[in-house]
């Protein structure tokens, strides 16, 4: 009884410890289209295949009592900017020093590719929930999971209305979000990413701040309330993406990856499967049949197949695309995005191009 009790116990927490699958996945999938091609290289390396919205959850899904503490910090109201920073400095275990110590791990040249792989998924998902503002928050109410509220009709709580229920409102879908949200302009790029983990965590506590000032047990949150805040909401995913690409940028634009760091884990091999290569290097592949990631710059339909450029536009272009049959629907979704693509690597006038027949050989 005792175990089903703890077990129960960690389940609901999951529920109630993140910005929601949605919103760590916007995260994720902001994040990507920011990282410099040979960040996006290495990142996909570690995660050996996978995206970083696919692994955006798995720090939630995979938590322990060790790591539990890990994705929230608790502190007083009231402090100053000084008085915060000395606190939070002098505290531990948690998602402060969580991101400092993944940080630490993901430079550690002696870490193994598999502890790489945890290390890189935490971050991914910690950096998130330092920009949800109910992480950064009370002890006394669980972060506002004890303060009962009413919206849409049903009984919710100020973390859980915080975390998804605001996000859920607007309707929109994973790729919406991840699309509507990611507005930064340059010089706000240029100054988020320049702030550190501890400014990101101050912005979530005055907010939070703000949000136990105005929140009342039992109140009913009407429709200005959620407009007042669903922008607030989006700027913080859309910082976290911005940020975290930042700092993926930082630790990994001049890495080396190792080869053993380079297999997928759970990616399909056949006896010649594809080989990991950068994207700046795929030309020195032709005949091999590789996977390789870019940022899609632009796309021309020709009518017969439909050419995608990544790594810059053309006529400057380091890879092209060439979308036929089924895969022509791809055509007009891929603009902006950065893609995986897994093929054989040939020359068309001087210039590498992988055709691609089938959807399922192209993700983003």
């Amino acid at each position: 009884m005792k175990k089903l009790f703890i077990f129960c116990l960690l389940c609901i927490s999951v529920a109630l410890i993140s910005w929601g699958f949605k919103g760590h996945r916007a995260v994720a999938s902001i994040a990507q289209k920011h990282l410099t091609s040979n960040t996006a290289y290495v990142v996909s390396a570690y995660l050996k295949g996978e995206s970083m919205s696919d692994v955006a959850t798995w720090a939630d899904e995979n938590r322990s009592r060790t790591t539990a503490p890990w994705h929230f910090l608790n502190l007083p109201l009231g402090l100053t900017r000084e008085q915060f920073a000395k606190f939070v400095s002098e505290s531990d275990n948690n998602v402060y020093s969580a991101i400092l110590k993944t940080e630490a791990s993901l430079k550690d040249a002696n870490l193994t590719p598999d502890q790489k792989n945890d290390a890189l998924k935490y971050l991914i998902h910690l950096v998130g929930d330092a920009h949800q503002p109910m992480h950064i928050s009370r002890k006394e109410d669980k972060g506002g999971n004890t303060i009962q509220l009413r919206f849409d009709n049903r009984g919710t709580n100020l973390h859980s209305l915080w975390d998804s229920k605001l996000i859920d409102h607007e309707g929109l879908s994973e790729a919406e979000i991840a699309k509507t949200y990611d507005l930064a302009t340059t010089a706000q790029i240029r100054q988020w990413q320049s702030d550190s983990p501890m400014q990101w965590i101050w912005e979530s506590y005055q907010i939070s701040s703000e949000l136990y000032a105005q929140a009342k047990p039992g109140q009913v949150i009407e429709d200005t309330y959620y407009q007042k805040y669903i922008p607030v909401i989006r700027k913080r995913i859309d910082q976290a993406g911005i940020r975290l690409a930042g700092e993926l940028n930082k630790l990994f634009n001049n890495e080396q990856v190792k080869a053993a760091a380079m297999a997928p884990a759970a990616a399909p091999q056949h006896e010649n499967g594809p080989v990991a290569v950068r994207l700046e290097d795929v030309k020195t592949a032709l005949g091999k049949t590789v996977s390789v990631q870019g940022k899609v710059f632009s796309s021309k339909d020709i009518g017969s197949m439909v050419l995608v450029n990544l790594g810059a536009a053309y006529p400057n272009q380091l890879l092209t695309i060439a979308l036929k049959g089924n895969a022509k629907v791809l055509g007009n979704q891929l603009n902006n995005k950065t893609v995986t693509v897994e093929g054989e690597v040939t020359d068309y006038k001087g210039k590498p191009e992988i055709i691609i027949t089938d959807p399922s050989m192209i993700k983003f």
